[in-house]
């Protein structure tokens, strides 16, 4: 089982690194993540906001081990064109992860919704997306 979502591959490419706190994760500045207006490319976030809300994951039902998380759905919105390192914040009520707890314990499987904010360098409140995931027990 891995410990951090930063050494899948993919997330090692773009570069995703642990956060400070309050954050989870970060985004880098750097030129190879702009787009053709010199802002953040779109791609860039979404890959952050689904690896943090798949660290979430990790870190708050990392324990119980012995399922597969797998993104069903993310809805997200661009809010505002983002400048330089960007980090994430996420949450999910503490209920939404006793359920997924129960239900995977009961059935084997579950789903739960995640909710992801980013924030640029200057602090503006950038992206917001909503990423649901599957749990479902190992083979």
């Amino acid at each position: 089982m891995i410990e951090t979502v930063t050494g899948l591959p993919f997330n090692q490419l773009v570069g995703l690194q642990a956060g400070a706190a309050p954050s989870l994760l970060t985004l880098p500045e750097g030129p190879q993540y702009l787009n053709h207006l010199g802002t953040v490319h779109a791609s860039a976030l979404l890959a952050l906001a689904e690896a943090s809300s798949g660290e979430f994951l990790l870190q708050r039902l990392g324990q119980i081990g012995g399922f597969i998380p797998v993104v069903r759905r993310l809805e997200a919105k661009f809010r505002k064109p983002a400048h330089g390192a960007v980090t994430s914040q996420v949450s999910t009520p503490e209920q939404a992860l006793d359920d997924t707890r129960r239900d995977l314990a009961a059935k084997g499987r579950a789903l739960v919704s995640i909710a992801v904010e980013l924030h640029d360098q200057s602090g503006t409140h950038v992206f917001s997306a909503e990423v649901d995931w599957f749990l479902a027990k190992a083979a």
